[in-house]
Order: C-alpha cells, then structure tokens, then sequence
C-alpha cells in the first residue's frame, strides 16, 4: 500500500501542467484502499470518489478549487478519509447544494483538519453513518446571511462525530432526522441558527460555544436529547434566543450558559409528548432581555437549581393558556428576590413569585413596546405594584429559592 501511495504521490507532482484534472486522474487509477497523499499545489476541477480512498494533505497550501462549478468534492463511497485540505470556490446553486464536500449513502468516513471557503454549502451528510468530522474551519459564500448555504448538515445520519469545528459566517447547521451523534466542542459565530434540529433524537451537545448568531440551540419535533454545557452569548436581534425548545419531550439542558440574549430560553409547546418532561437544571441564564420566554402550552417542565440573574425579565408568557405555573420551578437563584434567609439554610424563607404587571402589556401588543422602558411604562408598573388598578397576572412560583450564587 505504502508503494502505491508513493506512486501517485510522484505522478502528481509531475503531471501538474499537463491535465485539466489530473486529481480526479489519479484517484480513477488508484486501487481501492489506496492514500493519496498531495503535495503543496492547486488542484482545479471537482472530484468524485467512489471507493475507499485517502487523500491527505503533504503540509500546508493543499487546494482543491471547484472552480464555481457545484460540488467541489463527491464521495459516494464508504471508508473515505479527506485530510489537511483547503477546499474552495464550489457553485452557487442552493437547489442543487452545491457545497465543499458532500457525503452520500456512506460510513466510516472522515473528515478533519480541511478549511473550506468561498463554498455555499459546506460538508453535506445524507445518510452518513458512524463517520468523524472534526477540526475543519467553514465559511460559506460572502453574501447575506439568507442567502449562504449551511456550514454542515446531517440528514437521515446516525452515530456520527461532530467535533471541533469552526462555522463562522455560514447560515445553520442542521440535524434533521438524525440520531444518536455526538456534536461536542464546536464554535459557531456570525451564522442565523448555530444548531438547528428537527425530528432527531438521542443527540449529545456538549461543551459547544455560539456567538453573534440569530439563535444558538433550536431544538425542533425533536426527543431524548441532552445539552450539557454548551455557551451561548450574544444571540442578535429582537428575536435572538439562546436555547429554544419547540415540541420536544425529555430533554435535559443542563449546565448551560446563556447570556446577552434577547430571549435566553425559549419553550413553546414542551415537553410535547403526554406523561414526559423536560430538565432544565444548573444553567447560568445571565443578562438576557428575558430569562425564560413561555409561548403556547408548557407545562411539566424540571426547572431546578439554575442562576437566573441580570436579566431585565425573569419570565415572560406571551399567550394566556402557557400554564407556566404548572412547571416544577424549584431551587434557583432568582436575584429579583425579595426575601430573607432568617434560619441561614441557603433558601429564602417565602416563595418567590413571580406576576405579570403593566409593564409587560407589550407582550400582547407588540406596538406598546415602544415605550417598554420609558418613564411613563415604569411609573404604571410602580403603581400596579403599589395599588394594583387589575389583577396582576401570575405566571409561577419558586417555593425554595436560593439565595446564593453559590451551590
């Protein structure tokens, strides 16, 4: 095998001038089971492989150039390995998913250490199995963020590796019904939804870090699946959410740190499936516009033993039927408390409720949010709470505060 890899190696560093695509060349004439290993060069054309192959990258400034042709690389074979390549100018064609690398009806495959620019799609996954994409820097086509492919996507991919890689100004990643992957260590930044699923489940996240994004986590039609760990910051704009939660059942989001976010957690409709909860426990949910937002039917959700500080609403229910008080919400450090620790055993000696007052009629009027903040806003909330004029709204209730940071 040695000997063959060798080979190539040789015909490729003297055949450059005289092909159009002499790579696609030699991987046609390489046994199955061949590496091929490049030299320093450009290598212009797409490629296709179809077999068990190897192609690996000799040092630095090995390039693949689709020349704004589709897909640069296609590999429809299993036991594929694509190493130390910088793969770029792919088409720009999103009905045909023109993307850096595309991966169809395989296993064992892995992809690390490429950087891919300058390519609408990044890594396409249909129906990848127990494969590894780890270490590779992503970044789509520079045009507006609607407009730029998905740094990588896996659909209808189980048992996957998905580790330590950088998507900065792409769209999404997405898993779309997809299950049982690990996608630990990545970053994403500047893209619209830095982890979108939908119909996956037995997924782990894990020690993720997303920033400058639309949304960090979304969490769609979706079972089973733990979040552990993960940072998200800075989500933008008015509708910027850390974690979302749309129709899931049995999720653990645990450990979690979600700060600067115009929405840090989200929950519409969950947990979905009857005689399910979700755990939200021991996250740090710091500096948001709103801590915790209820949209539509949630209830039986575990809120337990999470920081919840900084934030200028603790929680919102945006439609009258949430039920928010119908979830277990216990043991969490609210610094809105107003309360004392007489017995000094760590829990506030009174709950902590929590009520809708005037200042939050924005929520059912989006044209009063103008003024959400103003003067005027702030002095009826003061004497709603004074002399309330209407009953306030109550939303939920910790019966066990904390009254430390620390625990």
């Amino acid at each position: 095998m040695k000997k063959k890899a060798l080979a190539i190696l040789v015909l490729l560093s003297t055949v450059t001038l005289f092909g159009a695509n002499i790579l696609q060349d030699a991987i046609d004439r390489a046994p199955a089971g061949s590496i091929l290993k490049l030299p320093a060069g450009t290598y212009k054309g797409s490629i296709h492989i179809d077999k068990p192959l190897s192609i690996i990258g000799v040092g630095d400034g090995v390039i693949i150039d689709g020349l704004g042709e589709g897909t640069v690389v296609k590999v429809s074979s299993s036991y594929v390995t694509l190493k130390n390549l910088t793969i770029i100018n792919s088409g720009d064609r999103h009905e045909n998913i023109d993307a850096a690398i595309t991966l169809n009806d395989a296993s064992q495959c892995e992809i690390s250490n490429c950087v891919i620019k300058d390519c609408l799609f990044g890594i396409d996954m249909q129906m990848v199995h127990n494969s590894i994409v780890a270490h590779n820097h992503i970044s789509s086509k520079d045009v507006e963020l609607g407009l730029r492919g998905d740094g990588l996507r896996l659909w209808y991919s189980n048992d996957n590796i998905i580790k330590a890689n950088s998507l900065i100004n792409s769209r999404d990643m997405v898993v779309w019904y997809s299950h049982g992957n690990e996608i630990v260590e990545n970053y994403g930044k500047n893209n619209r939804y830095s982890l979108h699923f939908m119909y996956a489940g037995k997924n782990l996240v894990k020690n993720n870090t997303y920033e400058l994004n639309s949304v960090g986590i979304f969490f769609m039609y979706s079972q089973d699946t733990i979040a552990v760990g993960n940072v998200i910051k800075s989500s933008q704009g008015a509708t910027g959410m850390g974690i979302g939660l749309k129709d899931v059942s049995n999720f653990t989001i645990k450990d979690n740190t979600v700060l600067y976010c115009a929405q840090g957690l989200y929950i519409d409709r969950s947990p979905f499936e009857p005689d399910t909860h979700n755990w939200i426990e021991g996250n740090k949910i710091l500096y948001n516009s709103e801590a915790m937002h209820f949209h539509s039917l949630s209830e039986n959700n575990v809120i337990k033993n999470n920081i919840i500080a900084g934030n200028i609403e603790d929680v919102v229910n945006d439609s009258r039927g949430s039920k928010t008080n119908e979830n277990e919400i216990r043991l969490n450090y609210w610094d809105n408390y107003e309360g004392f620790d007489r017995d000094n055993d760590g829990i506030g000696d009174t709950p902590h409720k929590v009520y809708q007052y005037a200042d939050q009629l924005w929520m059912y009027d989006s044209d009063v949010k103008f003024f959400y903040g103003s003067p005027v806003i702030s002095l009826l909330n003061f004497l709603a709470k004074l002399a309330p004029f209407t009953k306030p709204m109550f939303l939920m209730e910790d019966d066990q505060p904390r009254v430390s940071k620390i625990f």
